[in-house]
């Protein structure tokens, strides 16, 4: 259904948010790619944005929630209804307790926490997006998670805000329980750190950023590794029998393995390659196009699946595509 002109005119009343007809959703992603929106808006409001949300869901549009974009892949046609984003930004510290808006970006609350000597998010520099995506898809690297800081997290859920501790929350690797609920919208995080040497801290994130960089660097048009590595304890028998000693790490094997032994290094389709360097890194060389990405996507996993009997799961998410995942 068309977003209306009530409609339009409604969320365009509702103070402190910006609305935009027709933006191209490729300014709004890390790959670059995606076509327009029916109708954008961002707030840094948590008020406004549940007076937006709501507005959205009654109007018997489409709708979806985006964070910083670092993790979406959007249609080449774009999304036919309303885009929502909440960017409100604002980080507390409190002895070692730190409250976070859902909007602000994960490196600021980590380059926050690593300067005021609280231990526990350093491992995550570099990481790209915003708090609330990290909470929602549980980021992590290094063997660590965000979940591991977790004390509560707030969130919109039909126009009220709930709070769930980091039990209800169902933390599991890159998982939570908000990814299996789409109108559950996150708009802060509470978290428990450690005291610990802030200069200590630093130089354990300037090390891994300096890695990070190598691996992803920061002009280029990709989401981090597109594929969950894979838990060893959940592979068949067969797979796990394959699998070199050297490549399990904390009971996790990554998916770059698999890609590897499948030829994924160096394959390209039109603007979309995957890095000669890393099976598990698909980048936009700056004309690639959301049809070729999904093709290189579903090409890779078939081949895994073909040679290993396994299917990969991506981390990105899906916006503006009519089926699950690339499908369209």
């Amino acid at each position: 259904m068309p977003v209306s002109d009530k409609i339009r005119r409604q969320l365009a009343g509702i103070p402190n948010v910006t609305v935009c007809e027709g933006p191209p959703l490729s300014q709004y992603t890390r790959f670059g790619i995606g076509g327009p929106a029916d109708l954008y808006l961002e707030t840094a409001s948590e008020v406004s944005f549940a007076q937006a949300f709501e507005v959205a869901r009654a109007s018997g549009s489409a709708y979806t929630v985006i964070g910083d974009g670092t993790n979406l892949i959007v249609s080449d046609t774009g999304f036919a209804g309303i885009v929502l984003r909440f960017t409100g930004a604002a980080i507390e510290v409190d002895g070692t307790i730190v409250r976070s808006a859902a909007g602000a970006e994960l490196q600021d609350l980590v380059d926050r926490c690593v300067a005021g000597g609280l231990r526990g998010l350093e491992t995550m520099t570099g990481i790209p997006g915003s708090v609330g995506a990290a909470v929602y898809g549980n980021a992590g690297a290094y063997g660590h998670s965000i979940q591991e800081r977790v004390r509560q997290v707030r969130f919109l859920n039909n126009g009220k805000i709930c709070v769930f501790q980091n039990a209800d929350c169902e933390f599991r690797y890159r998982e939570s329980i908000f990814k299996r609920h789409k109108d559950w919208v996150v708009v802060s995080a509470e978290l428990s750190m450690d005291g610990a040497p802030a200069e200590d801290l630093r130089k354990i994130a300037d090390d891994i950023f300096k890695i990070r960089l190598e691996k992803y660097p920061s002009d280029m048009k990709c989401a981090g590794s597109i594929f969950k590595n894979l838990l060893v304890a959940e592979l068949p028998d067969t797979v796990r029998r394959q699998i070199p000693e050297r490549v399990v790490r904390e009971g996790k094997v990554a998916s770059a393995y698999f890609l590897e032994q499948v030829g994924a290094k160096g394959m390209q389709n039109g603007g979309i390659r995957v890095a000669d360097y890393h099976a598990n890194l698909i980048y936009n060389t700056g004309r690639g196009t959301a049809r070729e990405l999904c093709q290189v996507i579903q090409e890779l996993k078939g081949r895994v699946e073909g040679t290993f009997g396994i299917t990969l799961e991506e981390e990105v998410q899906y916006v503006g595509f009519s089926g699950a995942g690339c499908s369209s």
